[in-house]
């Protein structure tokens, strides 16, 4: 059933219910009925809709109590109140209580028609408009899906295949390689980029509340069920739903997450009445679920239900390549968002970064960059800036191969950066070493984004970390 056109009609008055019931669904509308004030709560308390149009004249529950009651249960659902009683102060005050429009008897059906049109394609594009905004802020984040080397080149290009279609995807990889963002990318190239991508983690569901959580309640379907609730699968209908460690799932759950996903249809806990859901289902796991099936953790049907197509995403440490792209794409994040002194990385911290093993991958890259930016005082961030852990590595391990940028303006600038280093920042000092003017290094300078366009008297020295 389509909830964008499900109209909740109330009014105590039966032959009027009728008659304006008939001519929205003439329309086009999907019209339940409500013949009082106490049953509109109480459908409102089980069922989504996509407005409300009610009389206000009711007893004991009035239409501004109904009113009252969306706006806070409901708040995306507009509220049309119909009365015989029409005057401007009533006016006035359904409209400070929020309504969205009002309507006075006798009432003409084309206006009725009309006004309910309005308020239908407000409520659309007001989750529309929701969803647009979670989307553009979720890829902003995935701009942190970055790399040059093989093993990544090989997962874009998987991406893209699977993109198009509905098809399952498992991504399977160490915690923080970025299953999240890859699933986030099939989502945004997919023909469901505009509609809800909604993920939960597995690992932080009770059994307890396993099918709230999913599947949703109606109110008073249990002790704390104080109010109406879609579940995550109900609100990623239209678009894809992502599983995060679905390894971690209970027995119990992993069998009714099963059935949601063979049957596409859902019941709220406390209703009996079926909900289609049309999903893209991504699942993620650190584990193996193949090996979790073998020891009996982990349904074998589930694991074909999800794994039509894997994805295996490489540790960090397996693709160091990509490690100098990373730390400078957080470096100017975390930069531009601190506004923060640091601007780069001297070539021995880089080093560093390349050497380190990140046990918490692309994750605990991103956290270091992080804590350095947010402690710097200086521009370019050094050794001693990073955690000691990794400077340890660097310590424990002094006949490491360098790792040289490719191109010759890539090499000049660490040339630059490593005299600089080497002369704790003293710029004539480095001048010297270098063969260049004083005047030449503030313009390498410069255009690293480094240092002051001309020399001054009291500016002998680069920006570094306090000895």
């Amino acid at each position: 059933m389509d909830n964008e056109r499900r109209i909740l009609l109330v009014d105590d008055d039966q032959r009027n219910l009728e008659m304006l019931s008939e001519a929205l669904s003439l329309a086009g509308f999907h019209v339940e009925l409500a013949a009082g004030g106490e049953e509109a709560l109480s459908r409102g308390g089980s069922q989504d809709y996509a407005a409300v149009l009610s009389d206000i004249q009711m007893a004991p529950v009035s239409g501004m109590d109904v009113l009252d009651s969306f706006r806070k249960t409901s708040p995306d659902t507009p509220v049309v109140l119909l009365t015989a009683f029409g005057s401007v102060d009533t006016a006035i005050q359904a409209m400070k209580h929020g309504a969205f429009d009002y309507i006075t008897k006798p009432i003409n059906l084309k206006e009725l028609v009309l006004v309910a049109s309005r308020a239908v394609e407000h409520y659309r594009l007001v989750r529309e408009n929701r969803h647009l905004q979670s989307a553009f802020n979720e890829r902003l984040r995935a701009a942190s899906l970055i790399g040059q080397s093989r093993n990544m080149v090989e997962v874009f290009k998987l991406v893209g295949k699977v993109a198009s279609g509905r098809t399952s995807v498992l991504i399977h990889g160490e915690s923080g390689t970025g299953k999240e963002l890859i699933a986030r990318a099939i989502h945004d190239n997919s023909p469901r980029a505009a509609r809800s991508f909604v993920a939960v983690n597995c690992s932080a569901i009770p059994d307890s509340l396993i099918e709230s959580e999913l599947f949703g309640h109606i109110k008073g379907a249990f002790t704390d069920a104080y109010s109406f609730r879609r579940g995550l699968l109900e609100e990623a209908s239209g678009g894809t739903f992502f599983l995060d460690e679905v390894g971690d799932l209970s027995q119990a759950g992993q069998a009714k997450l099963l059935r949601a996903l063979q049957e596409r249809e859902i019941r709220r806990v406390g209703s009996n009445e079926p909900i289609t859901v049309d999903l893209r289902v991504i699942a993620a796991s650190r584990r193996t679920l193949q090996q979790l099936v073998t020891a009996g953790q982990f349904r074998e049907d589930l694991l074909y239900r999800l794994n039509t197509v894997t994805i295996a995403l490489p540790p960090l440490r397996e693709r160091p390549e990509d490690i100098p792209l990373l730390a400078e794409f957080f470096l100017a994040k975390y930069g531009a968002e601190k506004n923060a002194a640091a601007t780069s990385l001297s070539p021995s911290a880089m080093q560093a970064l390349v050497r380190y093993t990140w046990p918490g991958n692309v994750r605990e890259l991103e956290h270091v960059i992080e804590r350095a930016v947010a402690l710097a005082t200086h521009t370019i961030l050094s050794v001693d800036d990073l955690p000691p852990e990794i400077r340890e590595k660097r310590n424990r391990d002094p006949d490491h191969k360098r790792v040289l940028p490719g191109t010759l303006s890539a090499l000049q600038r660490e040339r630059v950066f490593t005299v600089l280093e080497s002369t704790h920042g003293n710029k004539e000092q480095a001048a010297r070493l270098l063969g260049i003017s004083r005047r030449t290094l503030y313009r390498l300078l410069d255009r690293y984004g480094l240092g002051k366009s001309q020399p001054h008297a009291n500016s002998e020295t680069f920006d570094r970390a306090p000895s």
